[in-house]
């Protein structure tokens, strides 16, 4: 089986002090075949991820790795883009000259305030409207190749609001996942939850897998969305399991944004 680790962050990251040469060395340890960096990313100057990531040193430390690493470990360029549905012009124009093999698209932001404080007193029900229709509109307008921790608002709202039931918003998430593979963009599993004590399971969850699957989707990436060298790849054997479980074939790559899929073989 080939194992891929799409979703993991550096010290390229505001919020990340993991060296990339460390995460590599770690992931080769750990049998991974293939990872991608997808370093945070935004042009909205209120938002906290504007302003730190250096492309120049971010390629630099790209290149780096590939030549130390050739043969041992795939290392893809990749990035996460912050609400990418808005400042679209801006967007393109600064990532128009980049060599990217990957973009994920997330939403941890509504109306520039954070996830954490937009819940504010609002009902449950409100709070994963909110989100779920603001996904809805990344998924329809944004220029990204994979949705990343679709049900993330999940992640903060847990401990004060609860988890969201799937029967309650099966029209958006319907919505939301029909709009992703019209566009053919795809989800990933996202197993940052798993080892979070308050979270205890994946973004997203098993039904929405399911659902996507059911409704035409192929292509998921496996990410473990670290921000740390030690969880490379953490819970990616839960991952693939869960991909088959939902009638997955295949688990998917990118080179220059030109998807690959590898067979599922657990």
């Amino acid at each position: 089986m080939y194992l891929t680790e799409y979703h993991h962050h550096t010290d390229n990251s505001f919020d990340s002090k993991a060296r990339m040469e460390d995460v590599c060395a770690e992931a080769v340890k750990r049998g991974i075949d293939e990872i991608c960096f997808t370093e945070h990313f935004s042009v909205n100057p209120n938002l906290p991820t504007y302003g730190h990531l250096d492309f120049e040193q971010y390629f630099s430390q790209i290149h780096h790795v590939q030549d130390k690493y050739r043969g041992r470990l795939v290392i893809k360029a990749g990035i996460e883009l912050c609400e990418p549905h808005l400042m679209k012009d801006e967007y393109k124009q600064a990532l128009q000259e980049l060599e990217l093999d990957f973009i994920l698209g997330s939403v941890h932001n509504i109306d520039e305030i954070k996830l954490r404080k937009y819940m504010g007193d609002k009902k449950p029900f409100e709070v994963y409207h909110d989100y779920f229709t603001e996904v809805y509109k990344l998924v329809s307008e944004a220029d990204i190749d994979v949705i990343a921790h679709l049900d993330l608002m999940k992640r903060y709202a847990m401990e004060s609001k609860g988890n969201y039931q799937f029967d309650d918003f099966n029209e958006i998430l319907e919505a939301i996942l029909r709009k992703a593979v019209e566009r053919g963009i795809g989800i990933e599993i996202n197993t940052s939850g798993i080892s979070n004590m308050k979270v205890n399971e994946p973004f997203p969850t098993q039904s929405i897998l399911k659902l996507y699957k059911s409704l035409g989707g192929e292509i998921l990436t496996i990410g473990s969305d670290s921000h740390r060298v030690e969880t490379v790849g953490s819970n990616l054997d839960e991952a693939l399991k869960m991909a088959k479980a939902a009638g997955f074939r295949y688990i998917h790559t990118f080179k220059k944004r030109k998807v690959h899929g590898w067979p599922l073989q657990i």
